[in-house]
């Protein structure tokens, strides 16, 4: 059931990756994943092409095959030097941010395996595999019908994460669950309850340092 308070522009400002509060043991009736979904269907495609599917994995020994190809990938972005907690050390207030964002990361890193639910968006890409060219076209017929299977999931009770670190193993997840070759994963998407009592509003840099009116 949705919550009926909540607004459209509370929902779009407070709807954040849940990583450290997913409820790991406390199962996600598929009715209420297909609810979510439904509403994703209703996304914007390339010339309504709707070439999207959704890859829903609850099998146990599934999700934690694919926890441990995202543990493995997380491990490599985490000495990478460009994850998050090493971003923007030159400023104390954001630092303090960056680490936290790293600690919970961290710790879906070493948990993803347990989450109840874990949804993947996949694109049909056709024969010739990715195109050469604009990438956007093909990825903007997937990634809105993802953000709101979020919103959607949100509304009712449930946290998410947008991840895309398990497509360092996009080949081996592909045969593990059996996607065909002419399907391409766009992210991993965390589904479980809610553990925390709020959704707040992120900080974000001023709208100012980042508009362009007319020119750049």
């Amino acid at each position: 059931m949705t919550d009926p308070s909540l607004g459209p522009d509370e929902l779009l400002t407070t709807t954040r990756s849940v990583r450290k509060r997913l409820d790991l043991d406390r199962p996600v009736p598929m009715e209420l994943v297909r609810e979510c979904l439904e509403i994703a269907l209703q996304a914007p495609s390339g010339g309504n092409r709707q070439g999207w599917h959704w890859i829903v994995v609850t099998d146990p020994g599934l999700r934690a095959r694919i926890g441990d190809y995202y543990r493995r990938s997380f491990q490599a972005y985490s000495r990478s030097g460009g994850s998050a907690g090493s971003l923007f050390q030159d400023d104390p207030a954001r630092a303090e941010v960056q680490r936290r964002v790293s600690e919970s990361a961290a710790y879906l890193g070493d948990h993803m395996g347990e989450v109840p639910v874990l949804v993947i968006p996949c694109i049909q890409v056709g024969a010739g595999g990715l195109p050469e060219g604009n990438q956007a076209g093909l990825w903007g017929s997937l990634l809105p019908a993802a953000w709101s299977y979020m919103l959607a999931a949100r509304a009712r009770g449930l946290g998410t994460a947008w991840t895309t670190l398990h497509l360092a193993y996009e080949g081996e997840v592909a045969e593990l669950l059996g996607i065909p070759d002419d399907v391409r994963q766009g992210a991993l998407v965390p589904t479980a309850y809610y553990t925390g009592d709020t959704f707040r509003p992120a900080p974000r840099a001023p709208l100012d340092e980042v508009l362009h009116l007319d020119r750049w």
